[in-house]
């Protein structure tokens, strides 16, 4: 019998407390309109030294184990991953059955830190006049006037001119920076997309924007691409890698040795990039 006691109450996340409904665990792919996994959820957090990792669907779980004179298994989620405390006599088998039991806490507690890692890095937009938000990887300056009387963006000196009147509210401000991201969103991702599709010898069979909180892309078994518009803050390596990571799954639906060769047939740097978004969720960057 397996035993389950959570820690005492401390830093880590406890058991016993589920705040948050962690993202749907991922179905095999393969079904006709079924999307592939989420990218960038696939296996977080990151190995550790005296870890060890475990399947569950399409992701890879990375966890500590420590074997202790303790009667029961307890777990702790902190800025480390997953900590698990385990008594001798408990056998392996018996601690994975455990993490799959509680799979749903402990995926909406890693992403709880994954959320405050983020947020440190992208810190939340004031929306008024003189506030930035990063464009493309570089800092833009929102400017309510116009000089024509209308929505402008002077990419010389990374202003975006929103015509809004000095009274206008921060909602209003938001509401024309993310639509005009949108429409940026809806030619440059297009664009990457046909761009790496044509270096695939692939062709997607249609292409949308997505508002998804828990993912930067996904892509259907009947060849339909969605991206996130948020994509648009980062720089253009890093929607270039989306892009490819998305077309890859027209050729292999899974996240095996053979698709990561065909990512990497299109977009060899894409092992940097994809270090370089670990932390950073939909959700959690400015322009929400």
């Amino acid at each position: 019998m397996t035993l389950l006691r959570p820690p005492p109450d401390a830093a880590g996340a406890q058991l016993e407390l589920p705040l948050a409904e962690p993202p749907p665990l991922p179905a095999p792919p393969g079904a006709d309109g079924q999307e592939a996994t989420p990218l960038a959820d696939t296996a977080w957090p990151v190995p550790r030294p005296d870890g060890r990792s475990l399947r569950i669907g399409e992701r890879t779980l990375h966890y500590g184990l420590k074997r202790t004179s303790r009667q029961t298994i307890g777990f702790t989620v902190d800025d480390r991953g997953l900590s698990i405390a385990a008594p001798r006599w408990v056998s392996l088998a018996d601690i994975e059955n455990a993490i799959l039991e509680k799979q749903r806490w402990i995926f909406a507690k890693l992403g709880e830190w994954r959320q405050r890692d983020a947020r440190r890095v992208l810190p939340t937009v004031q929306w008024r006049d003189g506030a930035t938000l990063p464009f493309l990887g570089k800092p833009v300056t929102l400017s309510l006037d116009s000089p024509v009387g209308a929505l402008l963006f002077d990419a010389d000196r990374r202003v975006l001119h929103l015509a809004l009147p000095a009274q206008a509210s921060a909602q209003q401000i938001q509401d024309r920076v993310q639509g005009w991201l949108q429409h940026q969103a809806r030619r440059l991702l297009a664009e990457r997309l046909d761009l790496y599709a044509s270096r695939l010898g692939v062709r997607h069979t249609g292409f949308a924007l997505t508002s998804a909180a828990t993912r930067w892309g996904s892509c259907t078994a009947d060849g339909k691409i969605r991206l996130n518009w948020r994509l648009m803050h980062f720089p253009l390596s890093v929607i270039d890698y989306v892009a490819a990571h998305e077309l890859a799954h027209l050729k292999e639906m899974n996240h095996g040795p053979r698709f990561w060769q065909t990512v990497e047939s299109i977009f060899p740097e894409f092992r940097e990039v994809k270090r370089q978004m670990k932390g950073h969720s939909p959700e959690n960057v400015p322009a929400l």
